[in-house]
């Protein structure tokens, strides 16, 4: 299953930052999912339990990173890694995969760790992985998708995690009043569903949930654990 089909090939591989991004959320808002990319302080609550991870394991650890966008997140993982740390970075967008094969090479945080770090175009329900993972950060705005996109996509991140392997993911504060007001019946609906889908996953996996106030819109973090 593809969660959505794939945008052209990149027309201005140049373009990057906030001009990127806010360019896809316009031409792909389904997957995109937001106007601005994740802040600082968003992503470092994201690649908290890569953190985590090297302080309490002398082992190497793996990382899978689904959704970069134009990397914020990718750049406070690659921050953390140690020389045998691996990270795997899904990205179905080939505009924003073209921008991030390119600052392997001119970011000065993805280029120090560009032998570390492989990305993977493609949907993640269909890359192929052949790893399992000590952590799973999340970018992809659940909101947009469907309820049994969702569950899948969920079952995946836990099917690829080790045992005690923890997965982070992030929902923007107030969209269900957001689109109570402004979409229609089947639209709210479908939205309660997916809500529905999460907390199930929430109650099962959940190791709590934390909010970054400095992030546009601000957003709760959600930490789950695999058993």
């Amino acid at each position: 299953m593809n969660v959505t089909p794939a945008p052209a090939a990149p027309a201005n591989p140049t373009v990057t930052g906030p001009v990127r991004f806010l360019r896809e959320a316009a031409r792909t808002p389904h997957t995109t999912g937001a106007v601005a990319a994740s802040s600082p302080w968003l992503a470092a609550r994201l690649a908290a339990p890569l953190a985590r991870e090297t302080r309490r394991s002398g082992r190497p650890a793996a990382v899978l990173e689904v959704g970069a966008g134009t990397g914020p997140v990718t750049r406070a993982l690659a921050g953390l890694l140690r020389p045998a740390d691996r990270l795997d970075v899904v990205e179905i967008n080939p505009r924003f995969v073209a921008a991030l094969n390119g600052a392997l090479r001119t970011d000065a945080a993805l280029s120090a760790a560009a032998d570390r770090i492989r990305i993977l175009p493609g949907s993640i329900t269909d890359v192929l992985l052949d790893r399992r993972y000590d952590a799973v950060v999340s970018g992809l705005p659940f909101t947009n998708f469907k309820p049994d996109e969702v569950r899948t996509i969920l079952d995946r991140y836990l099917s690829v995690l080790r045992p005690g392997g923890h997965l982070t993911y992030f929902a923007y504060l107030g969209t269900a009043p957001a689109r109570a007001l402004v979409a229609g019946r089947s639209e709210a609906a479908r939205h309660r569903a997916v809500a529905g889908v999460l907390a199930e996953y929430g109650k099962r996996y959940g190791q709590g949930r934390s909010t970054v106030w400095r992030n546009l819109p601000p957003a709760y973090v959600h930490h789950l654990c695999a058993p």
